[in-house]
């Protein structure tokens, strides 16, 4: 069967949703000298960067960036694509700092699961938090964003690519469906909408 792209987030409109939600980050995070951002492979780390340097722009603050591979904390090794695992690099100690997450999208939240995990073994950070650019729902675990750029209602056989210049060449955000199916209705979040009472 035949599959539609539709085409979520331009190149243009990707930039304008990190804008957002590096402001966000500015307004809410507040202490900007203790926050550090992790990003997780694999664009989850582009993006961490990208808005470490909006940041920067905005505040002309340096927030460190690392990256952190959640591999081998994951309890669902069996049921993914099995790929190379990265390498944690960590840009300071994590003990008693303000650990914002980074990922592209969230689906099931088991990799932000084994990402918690992982962070633990790094030290105790004062508060983690959460940052993605696509919720697209079905979530496993209760586990939920802080900040989201976009949420996307989907179907479970549908797919979100996420595509960013330093690992595709181009921006944008696509979902893939089947033909038989409808596009479902994509809304930008705001805080009231995407956090629980």
């Amino acid at each position: 069967m035949s599959a539609k792209v539709v085409e979520i987030l331009s190149s243009q409109e990707l930039h304008r949703t990190l804008t957002r939600l590096a402001s966000e980050v500015i307004e809410r995070i507040g202490s900007l000298d203790q926050l550090v951002l992790l990003g997780i492979p694999t664009r989850g780390i582009p993006l961490a960067t990208a808005l470490a340097e909006q940041i920067a722009l905005l505040e002309q603050v340096q927030v460190p960036v690392g990256t952190l591979d959640i591999t081998f904390y994951r309890d669902d090794l069996d049921q993914i694509t099995v790929r190379t695992p990265g390498k944690t690099e960590l840009p300071t100690d994590l003990s008693g700092k303000i650990v914002l997450l980074v990922d592209d999208v969230i689906y099931s939240g088991r990799t932000i699961g084994a990402a918690l995990s992982a962070i633990h073994d790094y030290g105790r950070p004062m508060l983690i938090q959460l940052l993605v650019l696509i919720d697209r729902g079905h979530r496993e675990l209760p586990i939920h964003p802080d900040f989201i750029g976009k949420v996307l209602p989907t179907g479970r056989e549908e797919q979100v690519k996420v595509y960013l210049e330093p690992t595709d060449g181009h921006d944008g955000v696509e979902l893939v469906r089947r033909d038989h199916q409808e596009v479902p209705t994509a809304r930008l979040s705001h805080p009231e909408q995407t956090r629980h009472p």
